[in-house]
């Protein structure tokens, strides 16, 4: 399969040059060419098929020609070596869990996903040509891909992340590493570093010293992974007979719109819900007809504050930027810090459920939608485990959060990071 750019105006590319490039020339996103629907058969006995077997079969269109089958599968068993179960919150809702791999971040899946392609992509030459990794994290996407990208061969990885709006745990996740991962701590916002990772891109004087990629979401492959978490989710809630809405904390719209992938794959589903924080470019647009970015706002919820969201033009493609079917399929709700705390306290107090501030504005969006679609059976998305916010929850709701393993293996490790303040500083640090 070959990818375009959405902007249009770069030529296509298989699947290697685009998880290579990351971004077009052109600065447009790559697009799958075609998405065709997988058999009626797949979703029908869905229940009786692994998660790999799922896997495989929703993502093989779109490697067929560069990754054999034999070396996706194995992909595929290597990165799915954790659990993704839906727990029942309350009646009518679950919560679909992506925090059980190593840095307890629902990044994990398409962060190895991609390490591992090009780490298949590099094992396949007979000379290597390094490539460096440039990712700009709000949170978990930097601990996921430092994980993901240690020690795999040929690939250097540049991590920048905005000082003090990371918590500490996200923060030791991606600056304790070393070996080929460094951090660079930004004097600014999200905003400010996935600026910076996307003006060096197109910085001829840095791609002519060094072959750049990206692992935020902009990258192929660390998107479309992400669509195997909603068939993993409609396996386990299908025997509920009831017409599904996911509703997705949403910053950067990766997972939301890589949901709507496995929709157009054919997954039955009667509604989105993009739940956000104070950002809320996405509701407006969704009022108004007039998509307007602005600077993010800092929220307890910090993963969510993009005020750019980068993936929000692949939904608009894959409604071939028609508001009003958009709009059929997708609703956007904005929750303030204080929504956020309540819905966490209530969670808590009713059900025993410990919510993370993500999964608390996921959840308000979900029994917002409900109210007049109660015969639904709803699922929201907890993207990170809620020991990563503790200074956040555990005021919201007195208890003692038990500290997993993969938690106390960065607790105690020292910190290394890089302090810039621009890109000439950036851009430096790479020529360097």
């Amino acid at each position: 399969m070959n990818f375009y750019s959405l902007n249009g105006k770069a030529p296509e590319v298989g699947l290697e040059e685009a998880v290579v490039r990351g971004i077009a020339p052109d600065k447009g996103l790559y697009f799958p060419e075609s998405i065709t629907p997988l058999p009626q058969s797949f979703f029908d006995n869905i229940e009786n098929l692994s998660n790999n077997e799922i896997a495989f079969t929703a993502i093989r269109q779109f490697v067929d020609g560069v990754i054999p089958d034999t070396a996706l599968k194995d992909i595929i068993a290597d990165v799915l070596s954790f659990d993704f179960p839906v727990v029942e919150v309350e009646e009518n809702i679950g919560t679909l869990e992506l925090f059980h791999g190593p840095t307890m971040a629902f990044k994990d899946v398409g962060a190895r996903f991609m390490a591992r392609c090009l780490g298949y992509f590099s094992a396949q030459k007979e000379t290597q040509e390094p490539v460096t990794v440039l990712v700009a994290t709000s949170g978990d996407t930097g601990g996921a891909v430092a994980r993901g990208f240690l020690n795999v061969e040929g690939v250097d990885v540049v991590i920048l992340y905005p000082t003090g709006k990371v918590s500490d745990i996200q923060e030791k996740q991606l600056t304790t590493l070393g070996a080929n991962i460094t951090a660079l701590e930004v004097d600014g916002v999200f905003d400010d570093c996935q600026a910076m990772v996307k003006t060096a891109f197109l910085d001829e004087e840095i791609t002519s010293q060094r072959k750049l990629t990206s692992a935020n979401s902009i990258n192929i492959a660390r998107w479309l992974p992400q669509l195997f978490y909603f068939l993993f989710a409609y396996k386990q809630a299908k025997s509920k007979g009831k017409e599904l809405v996911f509703s997705v904390p949403s910053g950067n719209f990766g997972n939301i719109c890589a949901g709507m992938v496995a929709h157009k794959l054919g997954m039955p589903v009667k509604h989105f819900v993009a739940s956000v924080n104070s950002n809320d470019i996405v509701p407006e647009y969704l009022k108004t007809g007039e998509y307007k970015p602005k600077p993010s706002v800092a929220t307890i919820s910090n993963a969510m504050d993009v005020g750019d969201p980068s993936n929000f033009i692949r939904i608009q493609k894959l409604f071939n930027n028609d508001l009003e079917a958009l709009s059929q399929k997708l609703s956007s709700y904005s929750y303030s810090d204080e929504e956020t705390k309540a819905a966490m306290q209530k969670i808590y107090a009713e059900t025993g459920y410990i919510a993370d501030p993500h999964g608390a504005v996921g959840y308000l969006g979900l029994k917002h939608y409900l109210k007049d679609h109660p015969d639904a059976y709803g699922i929201f998305l907890e993207t990170a485990h809620p020991v990563k916010f503790l200074p956040v929850v555990n005021p919201v709701i007195d208890a003692e959060i038990e500290i997993p393993e993969q938690i106390k293996a960065v607790m105690d490790k020292e910190k290394h990071a890089i302090p810039i303040k621009n890109y000439d500083e950036f851009k430096s640090f790479l020529l360097s």
